[in-house]
């Protein structure tokens, strides 16, 4: 049976730190946390996302890359579960949506160079949640870099990864994919909720028979 190698994704606000801390708290897993705030052309790119949008998405794929080439030495490798709080295929997402189709063919090259040979999950949950409550919980956490978001943007970002979501599950139907919906579960303020899906988490782990 492979390591446990579980990546929480879903859109913007809706949870999936939060989600992944439970995880690797309730199971004493790694906690794989993408960089965010540390990428120098994020506020940039949300005042000119034409302009800077290339810059931000190459900083993103080159951290993400090395995170996963660690990962994969210093605990896929030796045994070792992880959980994650991305999926290195949000790049795509994310890069189709904002970048000119000349630079996005660029950009594609470059990501499937780097990624074809990195780890790949074997259990995905997939959170999602309503314009509402994505905005909401966007407002809450106080990014400086957030606050001036697009509701028509974050809008187009769900719709891309709910497309993105269904394409992975019909070419991955050997990885199962927990969905959760954050508008019917408070995972952070209702510990009812987090145990409901911790045991789905672990109905799934106990019942898996994967490929690495």
């Amino acid at each position: 049976m492979p390591v446990p190698f579980i990546t929480v994704e879903g859109p913007i606000g809706v949870g999936k730190t939060s989600l992944s801390k439970a995880i690797a708290d309730t199971y004493q897993f790694h906690l794989l946390k993408e960089i965010v705030d540390e990428n120098p052309f994020l506020n940039k790119f949300y005042e000119n996302i034409e302009e800077w949008s290339f810059q931000t998405e190459m900083f993103f794929l080159c951290n993400r890359y090395k995170q996963l080439k660690d990962i994969k030495r210093d605990y896929l490798d030796l045994d070792k579960p992880v959980v994650a709080d991305y999926h290195i295929f949000k790049n795509l997402i994310f890069a189709q949506r904002t970048l000119q189709q000349e630079e996005f063919e660029k950009y594609k090259g470059i990501y499937q160079i780097l990624t074809h040979d990195m780890p790949v999950p074997n259990m995905v949950i997939y959170l999602n949640a309503s314009l509402d409550t994505l905005m909401k919980r966007i407002a809450l956490r106080g990014r400086d870099f957030e606050r001036n978001m697009d509701p028509a943007y974050m809008k187009q970002l769900s719709e891309d990864y709910e497309v993105f979501i269904q394409h992975f599950e019909e070419t991955h139907p050997e990885i199962p994919v927990l969905r959760v919906n954050g508008d019917d579960f408070d995972f952070v303020l209702n510990d009812e909720d987090l145990k409901l899906i911790i045991g789905q988490v672990e109905a799934t782990l106990q019942k898996r028979s994967l490929h690495a």
